[in-house]
This record gives structure tokens, sequence and C-alpha cells, in this order.
């Protein structure tokens, strides 16, 4: 397993030192702690329409190909409240409903993406921020046909496509608290 070289408090080179059950782990002699593991946490969503037939994809940074909506989770806050932010910050959408679907590591930003599939109130993308070039609506088939290939998006999309075909009533009951 990958492990820092230094502390991220004080910047003293860490030794590898027992600790307990965890085996041996990165440690400040410094600072007197171990140093765990730091990475990013972000969230990705499938953004649902309100008849939950179709899929919100965008696309950005220039680039030509359709992604879900995602974005980083800051300091202090927790993953559904940085979903409903992000939705609404990109996309202008207020979000009604969600689940949480699915957890996965992107080792390129080396960042923990917590995926969910969310439900906006409303198709209206006439608030769509410069954070997005493109946005468009799409079937949950031509969502999957569209999503870039090969990618932690379309293994997220897929889940959710054959969760939501396999269990349509999954919005049915207790609607979670998405207020900021």
């Amino acid at each position: 397993m990958e492990h820092m070289n230094y502390c991220c408090e004080c910047g003293t080179k860490l030794i590898l030192k027992e600790c307990g059950a965890e085996g041996m782990v990165p440690y400040c002699e410094r600072c007197g702690e171990f140093r765990f593991p730091i990475f990013s946490c972000a969230i990705s969503t499938a953004v649902l329409n309100p008849a939950k037939d179709k899929i919100l994809l965008i696309k950005q940074y220039g680039r030509d190909f359709y992604v879900l909506l995602a974005g980083y989770i800051n300091k202090g806050e927790c993953a559904e409240h940085a979903l409903v932010r992000e939705v609404s910050e990109e996309s202008g959408l207020k979000i009604v409903d969600y689940r949480l679907m699915k957890t996965a590591y992107f080792p390129p930003s080396n960042t923990l993406m917590v995926n969910f599939v969310s439900v906006a109130e409303s198709e209206d993308l006439s608030h769509i921020t410069d954070e997005v070039d493109e946005a468009a609506w799409f079937s949950l088939d031509e969502a999957v046909e569209n999503i870039v290939p090969d990618s932690l998006a379309e293994q997220f999309l897929k889940n959710i496509v054959r969760e939501l075909r396999e269990n349509p009533h999954l919005f049915d009951g207790r609607t979670p608290d998405c207020t900021l």
C-alpha cells in the first residue's frame, strides 16, 4: 500500500510504526500522531427528471463527451449536502429526492467518489451555469449510449439504470431530507 512520506501537519519525515490491528502505519515522531492516507471525496449523480424516465448528462471543461454531474465535498460538509449544493450550483435544479448507490475510489485524482441517483424538481435547464458547457436530458438507454465509455461514470450509470429497472419502487416511501 502506498503511503505518505512526510507529515501533513509539520512536514517531518514519517517513519513506519506498528499501530495495533492496523499494522505498520506512517507515524510522525514530532507530532506523536499516526498519519493515515489522505484523499479527496466527491459526489457524482445521475439526475433524474420528475417522471424518472430521463437522466441529465453534462459536458464540461471543453471536453466533447458526456458525464454525470459531480463535484467535491467541502471540508465539514456531508455528502448529501454536497449533492444538493453541486446540482444547484451547476444546473440550477433543485433536488427533491435521492438515494446513495455506490462508492468507488478514482485513482487519477486520488478521490473517493460517492455516487447517488437523484430526482430534480423540474426539467428546466435555463439556469445552467458557466461551469457546464452543455446539458441535455436523455432516456435511460440514450444516457447509457452517450456517457463517456470505459469510465467510472459509465459504471455508475449502468448500475443506476439496472437498479431503476429492477426496482421500479426505488423512490417510493420516505423521502430523505434534501434541504441544506
